[in-house]
């Protein structure tokens, strides 16, 4: 499906999303114009989902983490997307993921303080429509973080 150019372009994005296309287009052996043909190629494919700038969370006052499994009373299609609609309007949760086994949702949550996040735990999370209940953790340290997926 992607050649070893594409392959390269895709790695070297996710290392550096601000990189000029002339910078890139150097780096993966091409001209600037077939390197941007390329790049809109694997954008149009959806292979690049977009760019971002990676947000220090505890610099900017978010200074707590918290990994939620969230249990439904119910997991009807119709509910679990209904769910998911109800999180993607819920600033605080950054990712929710959809598991196989006992817990229905993972949802990674960040907060000010502690306080802010009981919160938002009690008046949006655990009130939520369906919600049977809800499990966290609290995250002492972050030893890897990496974004995206292992291009080689």
């Amino acid at each position: 499906m992607f050649d070893e150019i594409d392959i390269e372009i895709l790695r070297r994005l996710q290392q550096d999303g601000r990189m000029t296309n002339v910078e890139l287009a150097q780096q993966v052996g091409l001209t600037a114009p077939p390197c941007l043909r390329r790049v809109r190629a694997l954008e149009e494919a959806g292979a690049i989902r977009g760019y971002h700038a990676d947000l220090d969370a505890e610099l900017l006052g978010y200074s707590i983490t918290v990994f939620a499994m969230v249990s439904l009373k119910s997991q009807a299609e119709s509910d679990l997307k209904a769910f998911e609609d109800y999180v993607a309007g819920l600033p605080p949760v950054r990712e929710c993921h959809m598991l196989n086994g006992e817990i229905d949702f993972i949802l990674k949550i960040v907060a000010r303080d502690l306080r802010s996040f009981q919160e938002f735990l009690t008046g949006s999370l655990t009130s939520a429509p369906n919600v049977e209940h809800v499990k966290t953790s609290l995250t002492i340290r972050t030893s890897k973080q990496l974004p995206g997926v292992p291009v080689s």
